[in-house]
């Protein structure tokens, strides 16, 4: 018992109180637990990609909304761990506010104990205050970028595939994306490409 206090506590320290946000609340990043690196800013990047693009650097984990005159706004993610990387380009076809959460089959199938279905706005919801969904030519790839209930998560490869960012970050980058949004996930150096 003692243990599980002990991690509860120190989980708890990346928290800082809650925020209310479209009738739901969600619990506040202690951004001062957060390495500097892993948080939002602004910085200098070269892409080929149009302004408004979004950049997903899974190998380093950073996602970068591409500003103007090679600048980007740069977050920092979560990404897929080993055997649940993917790449290529996708765009957002489908946003949503308080998304509730349906494992896919082949989670499932990996966690059986898993809940069938998690109400948008739940507190256990894994996507936390915003979803932006992945398509390719018309079909929902399955990939989502949402937000976390562990921040401690952000710098690591720890998902199922899909990006996690802070609450925080989701929201803001939820704003700045409308439908239609290309993103393009650099391959991971040694992803399997097949």
């Amino acid at each position: 018992m003692p243990q599980a206090a002990s991690a509860n506590t120190a989980a708890n320290a990346y928290f800082n109180g809650y925020q209310d946000d479209n009738g739901f609340r969600y619990r506040r990043t202690n951004f001062n637990r957060i390495e500097p690196v892993w948080r939002r800013q602004m910085v200098k990047y070269f892409s080929p990609e149009p302004p408004g693009t979004v950049v997903v650097d899974t190998r380093n984990h950073f996602l970068y909304w591409i500003w103007e005159n090679n600048t980007a706004l740069r977050y920092g993610v979560g990404v897929g761990r080993e055997g649940f990387q993917w790449f290529g380009r996708a765009r957002i076809d489908r946003k949503a506010l308080w998304p509730r959460w349906v494992p896919p089959p082949e989670m499932l199938k990996r966690q059986p104990d898993l809940p069938r279905l998690v109400d948008g706005g739940a507190a256990d919801n894994p996507l936390g205050p915003r979803a932006l969904y992945l398509y390719r030519d018309g079909a929902d790839l399955g990939y989502r970028l949402h937000g976390t209930l562990e921040p401690w998560s952000i710098g690591r490869d720890v998902s199922s595939g899909c990006i996690r960012m802070f609450p925080e970050d989701i929201i803001d980058l939820y704003q700045r994306c409308p439908k239609g949004t290309g993103v393009l996930v650099l391959e991971h150096l040694g992803a399997n490409a097949g």
